[in-house]
């Protein structure tokens, strides 16, 4: 009987200094109001993997070309080259390829079908808006990693760049521990990268900065699909 009651109160010790430290790392990185849950997960998963906290950035809002602002959920900046996440919370079933503009969720065994913009693409759109603030880094490889989070069956799912990732939450530390093995990046200017997602991350401070976007995705998320 003392065992068992040694053992549970083992577990509850465990389980809330986990969480003390996980709450932790999410305040070290980003205001615990900034950004979804499962995008704060994420950030966690990346800590978990060793990478340094310093070169995690998370909730980003990167100014493009014609004056609007592109979010991004996280950039993190590595010797390789520069990692963005599109992090997602679906349930139900998720067709969809690299072709298409928008993806399907399928939901009740088939009695209900709702449709999303493509997040292979919508990541494109991120990366390309990076690279066009990054010239002197015109070299720099960027991987494009799309985690699903939530109890959703990614369905013939396909794309066949090397340097996209589309996969479930539990295998981030697998993906990125199998990016981080490829050749060091050839730099040109490392701190052109720091300084863009430190400024895109302040950005985010700014609520005529963050309503201007919100209202752009909500444009182009309620165009006609068919």
């Amino acid at each position: 009987m003392y065992i068992l009651l040694i053992s549970c109160l083992i577990i509850v010790v465990l389980y809330l200094f986990n969480k003390r430290e996980e709450s932790q790392i999410f305040e070290q990185e980003t205001p615990i109001s900034r950004g979804e849950t499962s995008e704060l997960r994420a950030v966690f998963e990346l800590r978990k993997e060793g990478i340094n906290p310093k070169a995690i950035f998370h909730n980003l809002y990167i100014r493009k070309r014609n004056g609007e602002y592109t979010q991004v959920d996280i950039a993190v900046a590595t010797r390789v080259g520069i990692l963005v996440f599109e992090v997602k919370d679906y349930s139900g079933w998720i067709f969809g390829n690299e072709h298409q503009r928008y993806w399907t969720q399928v939901l009740a065994y088939g009695k209900e079908k709702n449709h999303f913009y493509n997040p292979i693409k919508q990541n494109l759109g991120h990366i390309r808006t990076i690279r066009q603030r990054l010239r002197n880094n015109p070299d720099i490889p960027i991987y494009s990693i799309i985690v699903f989070y939530g109890e959703c069956t990614l369905k013939n799912i396909t794309c066949k760049d090397d340097n996209t990732f589309i996969i479930y939450s539990h295998s981030i530390r697998e993906v990125v521990s199998q990016i981080l093995k490829r050749p060091d990046a050839n730099f040109g200017d490392k701190h052109e990268i720091m300084n863009l997602f430190t400024e895109s991350v302040q950005n985010g401070n700014n609520p005529q900065i963050t309503s201007s976007q919100v209202d752009t995705a909500s444009y182009y998320n309620n165009q006609n699909i068919y």
